[in-house]
């Protein structure tokens, strides 16, 4: 029996106490948003930090920021000459929302049909089980250096985004597995290799003291409302491609989604189309995108029938993974100041920014990574992005630039995160702790070549 084989059979011996280990997570409910208990984040830190401490981590501390929830961190000492493989995860939750809409309660953990239910089941509490998975196949002594860091506030943000920058001294390693992403669908292993920048962007327009008439007025008055929506309507073109000058689009060339399989996740009006043209890769992960999210203008419920003096856009701009978020967010402020629907000056400001990112796909540790999957999932691996961003991976990259960087994770495009019924596939949970186990054990050797 090879090596392969052997830690197969040891991940599957120990699934059931992995998945049970799941569950008392997802029973606590770990929310870092202010108005939430903050005994239950405690109380999931302390259960994540004694179960490292048997899984072989032996300097497992606290990371105390301000305002920001406790951060588990461990050390397992580096073999000799081995590399070090740096383990993150965050065991904090998104609120559950409208626990009616659930179809079992959110923090009690269900078992059914190969799947587990349950809020942070798959977002990310998996994950960070997977990493104490991976640490017990060997029996707490992996032939690599692990620094582990399980945060607990990724979903609300803190300071911690910033600090592995601050205090790169924490956080050295030859290869960084940043487990909070997933497979394009199941059954599928995907190495995410690109994210996503961010920038908010606010358009506002005033054009009256006060509503008027729109029976004596409108017709000539100036509508602010009309004004925002003859800006905002400018941003596409008729396909519904971005049509703003020095935003980057490239092609994508990793895994792609079907047309019929992205309505299905994204949950399609029957008959409705998509957005732009091209692959979807390269319209959801390799160029930009701007949503409107938010929109204050006077609700239909109580509308009066008068011209609108004043109405005011938020506008969420995703650019390319290398572009320059700043540089992206600029693009579309200008665009809008020069539109001038009707004449009409807007007022356009930028907010938050947030960097993308590009994983190296050359080096030891994704060749050693991208066989692992294989041996796990039995099919080779893919490269896939995440139209959405991970603060966290440039201020882990920039603590490490000779580091490559490894996104992965147990959530697949159905797993509901952030959702109603958020679930992880067991099947998952195990092929990802399997993975990240060979990894250790393929990364090691090929250091010794």
């Amino acid at each position: 029996m090879d090596l392969g084989q052997e830690l197969s059979g040891v991940v599957d011996g120990m699934l059931p106490e992995l998945t049970g280990l799941l569950g008392r997570l997802v029973e606590i409910p770990s929310i870092a948003f202010p108005g939430y208990p903050e005994e239950n984040v405690r109380k999931a830190h302390d259960l994540v930090a004694g179960e490292l401490r048997k899984s072989g981590v032996g300097e497992v501390r606290v990371l105390e920021l301000p305002e920001t929830s406790p951060v588990v961190y461990g050390r397992i000492p580096a073999p000799e000459g081995a590399p070090t493989v740096l383990l993150y995860g965050h065991y904090d939750v998104q609120p559950a929302g409208d626990e009616s809409l659930w179809h079992t309660p959110p923090f009690t953990p269900t078992e059914r049909d190969g799947a587990i239910y349950g809020r942070g089941a798959a977002d990310c509490k998996a994950n960070v089980v997977a990493h104490i998975g991976a640490l017990r196949a060997f029996g707490g002594k992996p032939p690599v250096g692990v620094t582990v860091v399980i945060e607990g506030q990724e979903e609300y943000g803190s300071v911690f985004d910033d600090y592995p920058a601050e205090h790169p001294e924490l956080f050295q390693a030859d290869a960084l597995l940043i487990c909070d992403a997933g497979n394009i669908r199941a059954g599928q292993p995907t190495l995410v290799t690109a994210l996503r920048g961010v920038a908010d962007v606010f358009v506002e327009v005033r054009t009256l003291d006060a509503p008027v008439h729109s029976g004596q007025f409108g017709g000539a008055a100036p509508d602010a409302l009309l004004a925002l929506i003859s800006a905002l309507s400018t941003l596409h073109d008729a396909d519904g491609n971005v049509a703003v000058a020095g935003l980057r689009r490239d092609s994508w060339q990793g895994a792609n989604y079907t047309d019929q399989e992205f309505a299905e996740v994204t949950g399609m009006a029957p008959g409705m189309p998509l957005l732009g043209t091209g692959p979807i890769g390269e319209r959801i992960w390799y160029g930009p995108a701007i949503t409107v999210i938010g929109l204050d203008a006077p609700p239909t419920k109580t509308a009066a029938s008068a011209v609108v003096p004043y109405a005011k856009a938020y506008l969420n701009v995703r650019v390319h993974p290398q572009q320059d978020p700043a540089e992206g967010q600029r693009a579309v402020i200008e665009h809008l100041r020069k539109v001038k629907p009707y004449g009409i000056e807007l007022e356009v400001t930028g907010g938050d920014v947030g960097a993308g990112f590009a994983a190296r796909t050359d080096g030891p540790a994704y060749t050693a990574m991208s066989a692992a999957m294989k041996r796990a999932w039995g099919v080779d691996a893919v490269d896939s992005a995440m139209g959405g961003s991970i603060p966290l991976t440039n201020s882990m990259a920039a603590a490490n630039p000779d580091a490559e960087v490894l996104m992965l994770g147990v959530e697949d495009s159905r797993c509901n995160m952030h959702g109603f019924n958020e679930r992880v596939l067991v099947s998952e949970l195990r092929n990802v702790t399997l993975a990240e186990a060979e990894f250790f054990r393929l990364f090691a050797e090929g250091a010794r070549r």
